[in-house]
């Protein structure tokens, strides 16, 4: 079963950053979208870390809230909450957004046993995408100027869509995997193996949550479709770090389109994402 008050909160700041909010590009909305994150997070207790650039000449920033013990290599978990023009992005990326503040208000009142780093970053969506304008590069440039590497990344990527049919890649629609979409999937390449099994692990311990798992070969250059979110900058760094998702166009017929809307999104399968990622955090830090 999932918490009411938590498939609650994720319907109110869904409402608040994609209704009223909306668009959330560097022309529009984006600096509101920080501004209300970060008070998200200050509201629940918890220290924000701004982590500023300019892109294009516009001033941006990744927010990072730090948890747990200092020292030791942490675990980075987080999402963009930057979209497309023309769409108030439901579900590409205000479902993982969503989904990673109720995660950090569960970890304020019960802090994990190991060093976290919770992270909205900003500007993941074309033009910023692999350059060095995308938050998530500036901020494994970041750990790597501070002599820093994390033990791993937990990205979330469109979290919140469920359907009755799934679609796959071609080289996947032999492989066995479900066809309703209904399931969570975790993606990885092989240095990010372990990491993808120790996470499916943890997923598991809630039994309402299906989880399906791939590990992408080649960096995910032979599926470039798997590398298209924030975990393609760790794993460039050659860092571990895997992608969690609902499939996003796979399953998803809103993709970058004005109908991605918070109508659409599955909120009780996203409470049962927290619920899973809580459990998660617990395996990783050694104490599941």
């Amino acid at each position: 079963m999932t918490s009411t008050s938590t498939t609650e909160d994720l319907r109110a700041d869904a409402g608040a950053l994609c209704r009223d909010i909306g668009e959330r590009t560097l022309d529009t909305g984006l600096a509101a979208a920080e501004r209300w994150l970060q008070r998200a997070f200050e509201a629940a207790g918890l220290a924000v870390e701004r982590q500023e650039y300019a892109a294009w000449g516009a001033p941006v920033a990744n927010l990072v809230v730090h948890l747990g013990p200092a020292g030791d290599d942490p675990l980075v978990i987080g999402a963009h909450y930057d979209t497309v023009p023309g769409t108030e992005g439901a579900d590409d990326n205000g479902s993982s957004v969503c989904v990673l503040l109720a995660l950090a208000r569960r970890l304020a009142r019960r802090p994990p046993s190991i060093p976290l780093r919770l992270v909205a970053f900003t500007l993941e969506e074309e033009p910023a995408f692999g350059t060095a304008n995308q938050g998530s590069r500036v901020f494994v440039q970041r750990m790597r100027e501070a002599g820093e590497r994390p033990r791993g990344a937990i990205v979330l990527e469109m979290v919140g869509y469920t359907a009755a049919t799934q679609a796959y890649p071609a080289p996947l629609r032999r492989a066995g995997y479900p066809e309703t979409g209904d399931f969570i999937g975790i993606v990885a390449n092989r240095r990010s193996r372990h990491l993808m099994r120790d996470l499916s692990r943890g997923l598991r311990r809630h039994p309402d949550l299906p989880v399906e798992t791939l590990v992408a070969p080649c960096n995910g250059w032979l599926l470039p479709d798997v590398r298209l979110s924030d975990h393609s900058s760790f794993w460039d760094a050659r860092w571990p770090a895997v992608m969690v998702t609902d499939t996003a166009y796979f399953r998803n017929p809103n993709y970058h389109r004005p109908s991605d809307r918070i109508e659409t999104l599955d909120f009780d399968f996203m409470a049962r994402l927290v619920n899973s990622l809580d459990l998660a955090v617990e395996t990783l830090g050694g104490r599941g």
